[in-house]
């Protein structure tokens, strides 16, 4: 299964961390601290939930693109 972390600085100057495949969401004071979080929060869904869920959940085919654009 292939995941992604999409990472963002939050207004609290942490980072919060989501995982579109599986909709789930961590935060950390850190960016590598929000994507460890994130991580152990897809490992416990992965670990206790039923495979129901999982199916339910997962999303496969997320792509992620920056686009730059003029701003005035």
């Amino acid at each position: 299964m292939k995941l992604t972390m999409v990472l963002e600085p939050d207004e609290d100057g942490g980072y919060t961390a989501h995982c579109p495949e599986l909709d789930v969401a961590s935060q950390g004071d850190t960016e590598d601290e929000a994507a460890d979080n994130l991580s152990e929060a897809i490992d416990l869904l992965l670990e206790t939930a039923p495979r129901e869920e999982i199916v339910r959940r997962y999303r496969p085919g997320v792509v992620v693109r920056s686009k730059e654009v003029a701003y005035a």
